[in-house]
């Protein structure tokens, strides 16, 4: 069993910063993919960045610039920097971790409010 846990979501003023976390613990031998995605009410789940186990990443056009993703493999974490935050990236963001074996694993959700 794999359980994820978030942090980091919250309010935030136009321009200010974030720092997205999720945790994996449980019998885990090794993450492959890692991955954020957001999700508006009503609106299809869609991607923002990704990283694999080598480290490389993939974001989506939108912000790039402005969010960085990243991993600490020891600790099995996966992070999401949001710098110069606006309005239009108001959403509840989601972990997502491919664990090796075990197949895709989705966090809770973490509200992210943006303040104009």
């Amino acid at each position: 069993q794999v359980q994820l846990v978030e942090s980091g979501g919250g309010l935030v003023q136009a321009g200010g910063s974030l720092r997205l976390s999720c945790a994996a613990s449980g019998n885990i031998f090794k993450i492959n993919t890692m991955g954020w995605y957001r999700q508006a009410t009503g609106k299809q789940r869609e991607l923002v960045a990704s990283i694999t186990s080598g480290g490389v990443t993939n974001y989506a056009a939108p912000v790039k610039g402005r969010l960085t993703i990243s991993r600490d493999n020891a600790e099995n974490t996966i992070y999401l920097q949001m710098n110069s935050l606006n309005p239009e990236n108001k959403d509840v963001y989601y972990c997502n971790l491919d664990v090796f074996n075990k197949g895709d694993y989705w966090g809770r959700g973490n509200q992210v409010a943006v303040s104009s």
